[in-house]
């Protein structure tokens, strides 16, 4: 799969998903400091899955239109790299097949597949 890990969630999860073998930009490592709306344009010209932590990105999709091929907002209580990387590792192999052009908010406790645009 093709990510783009946004500078709030790091070059480790950045790392980890490069060794499952996905195809990763990440944010921190390579363009640190850029704003929300370049991260969000990149991602979609790129056509990668944004991992973010930022809240924000929901206002751009849900409110102004942003297009994407997929966010993945985590929204976890343990900001910790592990505690991510446990979360998503859950993700991928429960919903790896479905992230593709979703919007969807993960917690330490569920998965939810906003509806909408």
């Amino acid at each position: 799969m093709r990510f783009l890990v946004d500078e709030c969630t790091g070059p480790r999860v950045a790392g980890w998903l490069r060794s499952l073998g996905h195809d990763v930009v990440s944010v921190y490592d390579e363009a640190r400091g850029i704003p929300d709306d370049d991260v969000i344009r990149r991602a979609y010209e790129e056509s990668r899955i944004l991992i973010t932590n930022d809240k924000d990105f929901g206002e751009r999709v849900y409110r102004e239109g942003r297009r994407h091929h997929g966010i993945i907002l985590l929204r976890l209580e343990d900001e910790r790299a592990q505690v991510k990387i446990q979360v998503l590792e859950r993700l991928l192999s429960h919903y790896g097949e479905e992230l593709q052009d979703r919007f969807v908010v993960v917690t330490e406790r569920y998965t939810r597949f906003a509806t909408g645009k």
